[in-house]
């Protein structure tokens, strides 16, 4: 029997011994494979508004069964949700869920897609693949909210069940993943650039922090980025960030920078920029690219309008990037 197993799913590559768990704390070697220790024991499950993950061009208005289980492969300086993402112990486990199980909560509770969530859903890669297959057969659709610090093969093969991916691109410097995720710039782009060749909806979040990410000329970089590798149709969330975990002693990001950073992002080409954590009835709003008609009016989670009518705008019939239906 081999002493040591190496993990394939992330970057890390973590070689194990026998017994021991990897960086992500849930992915340990036992008896020589290695093996997703959280499989079928989520930690979490709610049901949301899809806005909140946050996804603005996928069937808005709708509720959506979001579950997590622990455990992470960065470790971000700014996570909002360290207790259990930072953590592989089951005392977190809120009981035993399997795949088929899930699948059929959905459909009962009337929501139409389940998104994999709050912590990092790729961890618990076995679980997550499984779950969204599963999904995909009872005819749910199927949402990942990652960071998505994973290695191509796994991701090409979970793609295709996943409808749907809010990515959060946490900076355009390596610098940064380095000193505030434990982790690099790179892989992320990749994996990026794969789920859109691989026909996922994408929509991409940065957390935009004072001091450490909030720069004109890196917002220009991501932005730019986003425009020429996944196209100016991709919706952009740029999100407020708040003082927490290792980050309290920054200020919450001024309005000011998110209005300037939108407008940088839209002088990129990006078509549909959004700003998150702060109410904004005009960078919430879904707004035409062609003839500036408002699509759909939003407050915080709650949509106030849907004027898309089979994926276009009715004053125009612009053909508007989603899934609407």
């Amino acid at each position: 029997m081999k002493t040591k197993t190496r993990c394939s799913i992330c970057p890390k590559g973590c070689l194990l011994a026998l017994g021991e768990t990897g960086d992500c704390r849930v992915r340990q070697n036992i008896d020589g494979e290695i093996v997703c220790t959280t499989y079928g024991f989520p930690c979490s499950l709610n049901i949301d508004p899809v806005e909140k993950k946050p996804l603005f061009h996928f069937l808005p208005g709708t509720p959506i069964l979001s579950i997590a289980t622990v455990g992470c492969n960065l470790h971000c300086a700014q996570c909002q949700n360290a207790q259990v993402s930072q953590t592989g112990l089951f005392a977190s486990a809120i009981g035993e869920i399997s795949p088929e199980d899930l699948a059929q909560m959905a459909g009962k509770r009337n929501c139409p897609a389940i998104a994999y969530t709050y912590t990092e859903p790729l961890v618990s890669y076995e679980y997550t693949y499984d779950c969204c297959k599963a999904a995909a057969e009872a005819g749910i659709k199927n949402v990942l909210v990652t960071a998505a610090y994973i290695s191509p093969e796994p991701l090409r093969k979970i793609c295709r069940y996943v409808d749907a991916a809010n990515v959060d691109l946490k900076s355009f410097s390596d610098d940064f993943y380095r000193t505030f995720c434990d982790a690099r710039l790179a892989p992320v782009l990749k994996a990026l650039t794969i789920m859109k060749e691989c026909g996922v909806m994408l929509e991409v979040t940065n957390l935009i922090i004072p001091t450490l990410n909030d720069s004109e000329e890196e917002t220009k970089q991501l932005c730019d980025w986003v425009a020429e590798n996944l196209g100016i149709k991709t919706p952009l969330h740029l999100s407020r960030f708040f003082p927490q975990n290792e980050l309290k002693h920054l200020p919450p990001t001024p309005e000011a920078t998110l209005l300037r950073a939108r407008e940088i992002a839209i002088e990129s080409g990006l078509q549909f920029v959004y700003i998150g954590n702060l109410q904004n009835p005009e960078a919430e709003t879904t707004w035409c690219p062609r003839c500036s008609q408002p699509l759909i009016e939003r407050i915080g989670y709650h949509v106030r309008k849907n004027r898309i009518s089979n994926g276009q705008c009715p004053a125009c019939q612009t053909p508007i990037l989603g899934i609407w239906e």
